[in-house]
């Protein structure tokens, strides 16, 4: 235990004064590149919920427009009765024209 003892070094101040100068500065640098990387990462956050905002905004529009769907059906049924309805006039009248046609014709 001795030999340990005696085989330690003593650093002088200035050694230990670079070291203290080296360790600060890295731990500059590495202050400074985690702030850069999580301004990254910020920045990117902000473009994610940009498109989400996006893409929530054209799901509301697509549900907005399937909420009216059953309407559409309905006004398929009704226009499918008035085209009945429409028919039907239509050979009304063809038969009046032809009643027309043949009293003036005599």
């Amino acid at each position: 235990m001795n030999t340990l003892v005696k085989q330690q070094q003593q650093v002088s101040k200035d050694t230990a004064h670079s070291y203290w100068w080296i360790s600060l500065a890295t731990g500059g640098v590495v202050i400074a590149v985690v702030a850069l990387l999580l301004t990254i990462l910020a920045r990117t956050a902000e473009q994610i919920e940009v498109g989400v905002g996006q893409i929530w905004q054209t799901g509301k529009m697509i549900a907005n427009n399937t909420v009216h769907i059953p309407l559409l059906l309905r006004t398929n049924q009704i226009v499918t009765q008035i085209y009945q309805a429409a028919g039907g006039i239509k050979r009304s009248t063809e038969r009046i024209e032809r009643a027309v046609v043949g009293d003036a014709k005599k």
